[in-house]
């Protein structure tokens, strides 16, 4: 799904194109295209895949949260292994969220996959003793549990009413800035198969972002589609159907090859696509 552009003949500005071939249309929407999309966005409020701004707000609180927790924790454990002052005030660390809260396209009350960036010196094993327990002790946090065996080890809690999956990733960094990019292949150098398997879903969730013409068609049609799926009960990686990036990496494509349709055309040619691919 790469970013290319193409040069026009005249001198003309190279017409950009997403993936690995040119679009199939560029037709831009037409008034009863936006009408439609203003139809399937009112038919899909019912089931509930639009959250309201309070839980919106609610959620950006906690994430908030969670972060200053971190950046907390790891400048404890920072002074722990007698770092210098200088170097723990500056030591950093980050959460970044993926999935669907990441792609925007999170229904009410679903859950948050977060991922826990530190520093070099903070290993795996603080973040599943000395982190679980400072978790343990702050009263906001309950259902905690640590699956820390599993193919991508993971601690599980509910954050104020807020269920989050948390991973882990130690960087071979000194700091973790706060406007640290995820997407270089640089940052993968030097690393255990555990830190890259964790960095994995921020990475691929951040690159569909970036390589789809416009973010907010892609949404609304991934919501629809999401929806679609659940409903005919074929929306699941663990019984051997496609799972959430796999609709997304889906929809991407089809917002690429028709970058200037809106919602309710990229819903139609998504199945007319895929059911001929």
């Amino acid at each position: 799904m790469k970013e290319m552009s193409s040069t026009m003949p005249g001198g003309q500005q190279p017409q950009k194109h997403y993936g690995i071939t040119s679009a199939i249309s560029l037709a831009p929407p037409r008034e009863i295209d936006r009408q439609y999309t203003k139809k399937l966005c009112d038919a899909m409020k019912p089931f509930g895949v639009f959250e309201d701004e309070e839980e919106l707000n609610h959620r950006l609180a906690v994430l908030g949260k969670l972060n200053n927790f971190v950046k907390e924790w790891i400048a404890e454990i920072s002074e722990l292994k007698n770092l210098p002052p200088s170097a723990i005030s500056c030591v950093g660390g980050k959460i970044f969220t993926f999935g669907s809260y990441r792609l925007g396209v999170h229904t009410k009350g679903a859950d948050i996959d977060a991922l826990c960036v530190a520093p070099r010196h903070v290993e795996r094993s603080d973040f599943f003793q000395s982190f679980f327990e400072k978790l343990k002790q702050h009263e906001e946090i309950k259902d905690l549990r640590a699956v820390e065996d599993a193919f991508v080890p993971v601690i599980k809690f509910k954050f104020d009413g807020i269920e989050i999956d948390l991973l882990f990733a130690r960087l071979a960094l000194q700091s973790i800035p706060d406007n640290l990019d995820l997407r270089g292949d640089s940052i993968l150098r030097n690393l255990d198969i555990r830190c890259i398997r964790s960095l994995n879903g921020c990475r691929v969730t951040d690159e569909i972002l970036y390589l789809v013409p416009n973010k907010e068609n892609f949404r609304l049609t991934l919501r629809a589609i999401k929806l679609w799926a659940k409903r005919r009960g074929i929306y699941s990686n663990m019984l051997g159907f496609l799972g959430g990036v796999s609709w997304a990496m889906l929809v991407a494509r089809t917002c690429q090859l028709y970058p200037n349709a809106v919602a309710a055309t990229l819903v139609h040619k998504f199945f007319l696509v895929f059911s001929k691919w």
